[in-house]
This record gives C-alpha cells, structure tokens and sequence, in this order.
C-alpha cells in the first residue's frame, strides 16, 4: 500500500480549518418558469422529486422545486410577480447558478469567521423553523452575483428546509447514476482570478490544487487561465477561469459577454459508471460536445491501460486522462440555456484528483467548432 503522500494531499494541509465543510448542501438556479425546469431536470437527467414552495405553501412571492440524485441537490425557482430581484438576475443573466449552498455544522460562526476576513455579507445568521425542528442559514457574496450560503441543519429532520412540503409526483424517472458535485467552476472576467483565489484563501481558508496558464489551456485561437481553489478536506472544489490573450473569442469571454458578468460555468457531477450515465443521458436528448476521432488513435499510449474498453468511450465521445494518482473519465455538454453559458461536466474518478489537463487541447476545439456555428468565436 502507498502511503505517499500525494501532492494534491500535502496542498490541501495548508487549507485552514476555521471554516470546516461538509459538502455542498444545494444549488440554487434562478430560472423563468421552475415548472418546465423541473420537469427537464427528471427527465433529462434523472432527478427525482423532493421538495416544493409555493403558493400552496403560502409563499406569496416565489415557486421553487427541488430535485435530488445521489447527495446532488438542485433548488429551481422562479418569480410569481414582475419587478423582483430573482427576475432581474433572470433578465440579465438568463437562467443560472445564483447559491452555491455549503453544508456546515455552525452557520453563525461560518458568516462571522468569513465576513471579518473580508467577505461581503449577503444574509445575517437566520434560524428557519417548522414542525420538524430549526435551520440556521447565513450568506456570503462572492463573483458576480453568486452567492455562497452556509446551511447548518444538525436540528432539522424535515425534508428539505422549512418552507417546503414533500413534493411526490407519479412521474419519476429512471435516475441515471449521478452521485455528487465534484467541482463548480467559475468564469471571471479580465484579470481577476487572483483576485478571487485571494478571496477563497484568506476569505474562507481553501488551498491553491492547481494552476493552469495560457500555455496548458489553449489552442491556435483562444486561449484562458485557471487556478483550483478547495478547502482542506476536498469535498468543496472551485476552479476559478479568467480570459487570455489568444487571435479571437474564448469561451470564458463569450460566457461573459451572454452571461452579462461573472457566474458559474458549469456543474462537474460524479457517476461511478460513466458509459452508462452518458448512453442514457443521449438516449434523453442531451446534448455532448465532441472530439475528432483521431484523439482515440494514441489514446492508450498517452493514458497507459485503463479498465473501459476503447471502442466504448470513443463510440460516446468520452474524454480520458491521467494523473500520478490514476485516471478519470470526462465529458461535457453542450450548453444547456439558450444562451452559451451555463454546462454540465459528467466526470468518473478512477483514483485521479485532477481535472483532465491533458484534454483541454481537444475540449476546446470542440468548444470553438460550436462557437464558430453560433457565430461568436
């Protein structure tokens, strides 16, 4: 047994524990009609029914739905009157991540320990109540107009938060495999990177994983820079894109221009069978990203053996690298909005803790063949 430890170990020691975090405890998409979201997210993806607010919980104000897969929870919600904050961030940003929720064990004491470092605050501590016990909530900004919530629920047996009821549908689904968030990653604009690698570490304590520069990520034309912020026990990860200088548009700047500013570019979900997640994910109209055949000539001289077999991934378009660890398995969608910006990444960890540096030449081809067809590269 190896019992080195690796780098990605001894850089995660340097992350401080003042903020200690369980995992990610939900996203909050703001998006125009939480109905029809819903219902893609079961059908297209598998999630299944969990929790709703509404009108018919007595909330005047705004619908929102939850679904869950594995320990993946997504709120959707909408407005139910014009001139709201939620229909502002919609107008401006088109459907999007607006919370990225952290599970702690001290919400009150997360909010102070990160607002006297620094951080703006963007909800006081707050307890929640209802028949099955207590929450306390509290919030941080952070790029853009994302949000970062702190969700302490040691006290709460409900289903989700107070303020929903058990949302039970006759449609169901087929869940497909999805087990967790392993990463969220973040599109800022000109320059500013450093300025939000700063804010994580000294703001809530995470440690730099890895960087990547112009010269790792890039191609004749474009080109960005990437630095991976996570906290010291690595349930919590956040690569953090800025633009580069490269001869036309890159895909971090045309997600800035659409997505009007700094936001959540795509949601990295794990499966412990990534063949089957992505055979049923196209069988339901989801749509990938894809590579020429060519990348799965040399594939095994550049990854060494792997367990899937190579007519397999090639035949889904899945990506494969490795690290010193071992190797991981990935593949992107195409943007799921109308507008070029919010994606998923269905990704299978097979002992590799990185993010697939060796395919980033042939992802952003792909990327740049779609822009070419959207006009905006």
């Amino acid at each position: 047994m190896n019992t080195t430890k690796s780098e990605f170990d001894k850089k995660l020691e340097t992350a401080e524990d003042f903020l200690p975090l369980n995992g990610t405890d939900y996203l909050e998409l703001y998006v125009s009609n939480a109905k029809q979201a819903a219902h893609f997210y079961k059908t297209a993806f598998g999630f299944q029914s969990l929790a709703y607010s509404g009108l018919e919980t007595g909330n005047r104000d705004t619908q929102s739905y939850v679904v869950q897969q594995g320990k993946i929870r997504l709120v959707l919600t909408s407005p139910l009157k014009s001139g709201t904050e939620i229909g502002q961030h919609i107008d401006k940003h088109g459907d999007g991540v607006k919370v990225i929720a952290l599970w702690v064990d001290d919400a009150r004491k997360a909010w102070e320990e990160t607002t006297k470092r620094g951080a703006k605050s963007y909800m006081e501590p707050k307890e929640e109540s209802d028949d099955f016990g207590k929450t306390v909530r509290s919030g941080i900004h952070t790029y853009g107009d994302t949000v970062h919530i702190f969700v302490e629920r040691k006290d709460y047996n409900g289903i989700f938060l107070p303020g929903f009821q058990k949302w039970e549908t006759e449609y169901n689904p087929t869940p497909i495999g999805l087990e967790y968030v392993d990463h969220m990653v973040g599109n800022v604009g000109w320059n500013q990177m450093n300025t939000w690698v700063k804010f994580y570490a000294e703001v809530m304590g995470f440690a730099q994983l890895i960087s990547f520069d112009d010269k790792d990520i890039s191609t004749d034309y474009t080109a960005l820079m990437s630095k991976v912020m996570s906290n010291g026990n690595g349930r919590i990860k956040f690569p953090i894109n800025e633009p580069a200088e490269g001869k036309k548009k890159s895909q971090v700047e045309e997600y800035l221009d659409f997505y009007e500013g700094a936001g959540a570019q795509h949601i990295a979900v794990a499966t412990n069978d990534i063949l089957s997640t992505v055979a049923e994910l196209k069988s339901r109209g989801i749509e990938f990203l894809t590579v020429p055949e060519t990348y799965y000539e040399t594939l095994l001289e550049r990854v060494g053996h792997i367990d899937e077999e190579i007519e397999a991934i090639r035949k889904l378009g899945i990506l494969v690298d490795r690290d010193d660890e071992g190797y991981l398995l990935q593949i992107f969608t195409k943007p799921i909005e109308p507008r070029p910006t919010m994606f998923f990444e269905i990704i299978q960890r097979k002992g590799a803790k990185s993010f697939g540096k060796g395919n980033f030449k042939a992802l952003f081809e792909a990327i740049e063949r779609e822009q070419e067809l959207r006009g905006t590269l």
